[in-house]
């Protein structure tokens, strides 16, 4: 069955970088499109950014350009997103995500709290 399982997050400072993975399984990854999405607190899960494939194309929020950016390792089967300049208001918990035949899957998520 298909399993995404993310790990990297935690406390860090305003400034600070983290880099969130996501290992895949049960599916054929290297088909499919990957996903970050994230959810504050009290606030709704909202997508931060995706990837292709095969890579070649990405895409962001208005509020994670320039500061984050998304790869994947297709032979691993693992997605990551790193996260540098971060503020508290990217404060959340992240989540890998995939659409396989019009099903979401979802990981557990990993939290990331930037607080000084």
């Amino acid at each position: 069955q298909v399993q995404l399982v993310e790990s990297g997050g935690g406390l860090v400072q305003p400034g600070g970088s983290l880099r969130l993975s996501c290992a895949a399984s049960g599916f054929a990854f290297s088909l499919y499109r990957m996903t970050w999405y994230r959810q504050g607190p009290g606030k709704e899960r909202e997508l931060v950014a995706g990837i292709s494939n095969a890579g070649g194309s990405t895409n962001y929020a208005d509020s994670v350009k320039g500061r984050f950016t998304i790869s994947r390792d297709n032979a691993k089967k693992m997605v990551f997103l790193q996260m540098n300049s971060l503020k508290p208001e990217d404060t959340a918990v992240y989540y890998c995500n995939v659409v396989r035949a019009t099903v979401n899957y979802w990981g557990q998520g990993t939290q990331v709290t930037v607080s000084s």
